[in-house]
């Protein structure tokens, strides 16, 4: 590395590691990151900014290393650290004042609509670390509004890109540079107030640290800077210990990439050692024609993602919970395109997709972790549902949106509750949305309703939370709306442990009064007036366990709050209400179930023996990897995996599909009525009593893979 910093590293000798004096400074290095955020929202204009938090501020060691961060967007904290480094390796000569933009997808943002900046922190002639921002900007230029271009081919297409550029030197903003960036955005007044926060935001951390290295000495800044990653590297690697060893291997598939509706696939091998964490991308998709793609950038952000809230809990976020990853993928790949591949929609498409493979791999540990089984987790709302709209507002003025309604996505169900309704992605651990009068008084938009959508939630023991539905026009003579996605297709948020995924995207446009048209994933832009309607269905969370085994009082309690229609009641959760619909129907419900898990099987309901109840956690000696799947002791010294019932599905492995009973799964209409035709979904079911174990959905020319194949020595409880 070559450090081309005006200012010499700051040396730790000499530094103070009193525990009061060090908890004092830790605590203030966070309190000054949020003093970013709070410095970013007053004066920035931008709706994603003030009101949905697309946004990420932190403080970074002097290579790069990220110290503090704020709860927006986790995906967001590599990147700035890859423009650091960027900067450190290139030759760029810096100076205390100065501060870097940039945005180029190829160099450390997801995609050019997220604007970066940092600055060096320098004191006193010494480098302390850096400051760090970046948030999504509305329009960045390219051949469409909002720099979300279905039609392009190559990363040209999609807006300006800046590598790595002084904007302010040496304290004094070169009006030249910034002139430059907003003559490319069709919103020049939002971005440039935006990039002046961003000014004020990098400006607060440089004071602030200035003022803390003064009276604690710089020694003891840096020394607690390099602790706090330290100490949050050790507590990730203790708990990856108590976690058991083995590969996990998930799926996820987005579908359209602009051009043609293909499927592409992002594979996760998550191969787990020790302490460390290896995820191989190695089996994904090559490079996509339109601009689904990410860049490494963006992969490294996806894993993060997901890594950072799946496993912090009780952690401070920062660098170290990151040292135990390694990430494998060669170039080329949907998930690590290269130059002119376009990735303008990276966020929403491949790196989305990234974390949810990464998450659904990691809950799959948790699971099988009789300490942290209660924390594990089906995927959150795989998807979102992007609405541009641009145009001309009542004044004649350009106006732009980007809508940040799409974060309303249902969580994934938990062992021990369902998840939340409208509760967002995993990415954004505090995710938040403007009221609709915001919406409304800031653009021409009018909303005919903006609710939860029932059946939304992944069917499962624990249900998943619902996702929310709008619907939408305009107040001004005609707007353009910019409408893409995907999960229309595809049920990316999966369940776990038999859980049934959470509904598809459903994206719908009336014109006139006549009859609603399905738009599919990717529609593109096209003209909207007050006449009109575009309406929206976002995914729900998955769920966990089989249908049929939730309490039929939790399901009664589901349709009277309006949750789960009466028909998926009985045709997913075998639970019949009386005339009244104010009740359950014990003996008819038993019935229905023993139906529907003897259809599984494929005979006579009076065949079938009833299973037995669902508890929680270790039983008797064995571990659990799924509701009904447990590990236990068998003949011959050998561990088997076992359903709850007493079938065996295998022996000295816990690859145990070959055990259970296959069969074609038919998803609820709200989950698979629009299903990419190349997809197909099986279930795998209790030989013994039809319980179902687990969902795969998968390509109809494909087999199924198996998702487990653990250590069986490293499993915790009984089995070691």
């Amino acid at each position: 590395m070559r450090s081309t910093i005006d200012a010499a590293p700051v040396s730790l000798d000499g530094a103070s590691m009193d525990p009061v004096v060090r908890q004092v400074v830790r605590s203030r290095l966070i309190a000054i990151t949020d003093q970013m955020r709070l410095a970013l929202q007053s004066v920035s204009g931008s709706p994603t900014v003030t009101e949905a938090s697309d946004f990420f501020t932190g403080i970074y060691l002097p290579d790069g290393s990220f110290v503090t961060m704020g709860h927006q967007v986790t995906f967001e904290a590599p990147p700035v650290g890859a423009l650091i480094r960027h900067l450190l390796s290139n030759g760029t000569r810096l100076k205390d004042g100065d501060r870097i933009i940039g945005n180029d997808p190829f160099v450390g943002a997801l995609h050019q609509n997220d604007v970066q900046m940092c600055a060096p922190l320098i004191v006193d002639g010494e480098l302390l670390g850096w400051a760090g921002v970046m948030a999504h900007e509305t329009d960045l230029g390219g051949m469409d509004f909002a720099s979300w271009s279905p039609k392009a081919t190559e990363v040209f297409q999609e807006g300006l890109r800046i590598p790595a550029v002084k904007l302010v030197d040496g304290g004094e903003l070169r009006e030249d540079v910034l002139e430059m960036i907003l003559t490319a955005s069709r919103l020049p007044a939002q971005v440039g107030l935006d990039i002046r926060a961003f000014i004020a935001t990098l400006n607060v951390a440089a004071e602030r640290l200035t003022e803390l290295s003064q009276r604690y000495g710089k020694p003891t800044v840096l020394s607690v800077m390099h602790a706090m990653v330290d100490d949050a590297e050790a507590l990730v690697r203790a708990r990856l210990r108590e976690l058991p060893d083995g590969v996990v291997h998930t799926r996820d598939f987005l579908e359209h990439d602009g051009h043609s509706d293909v499927l592409y696939a992002i594979d996760c091998v998550l191969t787990k050692r020790g302490d460390s964490l290896h995820f191989d991308f190695s089996g994904s998709s090559g490079q996509a024609q339109g601009f689904v793609n990410c860049s490494r950038a963006g992969l490294a952000g996806g894993v993060a993602g997901a890594v950072i809230p799946t496993l912090g809990f009780g952690i401070p976020w920062n660098e170290g919970m990151l040292r135990p990853v390694e990430i494998a993928a060669p170039d080329g790949l949907v998930c690590t395109a290269v130059p002119p591949a376009p990735v303008g929609s990276a966020t929403v498409e491949a790196v989305w997709t990234v974390s949810n493979v990464v998450s659904a791999a990691l809950n799959r540990l948790l699971l099988a972790s009789p300490r942290y089984a209660h924390r594990a987790q089906a995927v959150n709302s795989g998807t979102m549902a992007t609405f541009n709209l641009s145009g001309r507002d009542r004044h004649g003025q350009v106006f732009g949106l980007h809508l940040m309604d799409p974060l309303a996505g249902g969580f994934g169900a938990f062992a021990d509750h369902d998840g939340q309704n409208a509760a967002g992605p995993i990415n954004a651990p505090c995710p938040s949305i403007a009221d609709v009068e915001v919406n409304e008084q800031k653009n021409p938009l009018f909303y005919a309703y903006r609710r939860l959508a029932p059946d939304t939630g992944g069917a499962g023991r624990r249900r998943g939370g619902l996702g929310a539905e709008v619907g939408l026009t305009v107040s001004v003579p005609q707007a353009e709306a910019l409408v893409m996605t995907h999960g229309a297709e595809v049920p990316n948020s999966a369940g776990i442990g038999g859980g049934l995924p959470g509904g598809l995207i459903s994206q719908r446009f009336t014109v006139s009064g006549g009859s609603p048209t399905e738009l599919g994933p990717k529609p593109g832009s096209f003209p909207i007036t007050p006449d009109d309607l575009f309406e929206v269905t976002w995914q729900g969370g998955g769920g966990l366990g089989d249908p049929l085994d939730r309490d039929p009082g939790d399901v009664l309690a589901d349709v009277r709050y309006g949750v789960v229609s009466a028909v998926s009641a009985v045709e997913t959760y075998g639970v019949v209400l009386d005339e009244s619909g104010d009740e359950v129907d014990a003996v008819a419900t038993a019935a229905a179930r023993r139906s529907i898990r003897a259809a599984r099987l494929g005979v006579d309901a009076g065949s079938v023996p009833d299973p037995s109840p669902v508890t929680d956690g270790p039983v008797d000696g064995r571990v659990r990897l799924a509701d009904r799947l447990v590990v236990a002791p068998g003949g011959f010294g050998q561990w088997e995996v076992r359903t709850t019932d007493g079938a065996v599905l295998s022996r000295g492995s816990t690859r145990w599909r070959d055990g259970a009973h296959r069969f074609e799964l038919s998803l609820p209409p709200a989950a698979g009525d629009t299903l990419h035709p190349d997809l197909t979904v099986t279930g795998w079911a209790c030989p013994a009593t039809g319980a179902l174990l687990a969902v795969d959905v998968h390509l109809r020319d494909e087999e199924p893979f198996s998702d487990l194949d653990l250590d069986l020595n490293s499993l915790g409880g009984g089995a070691r």
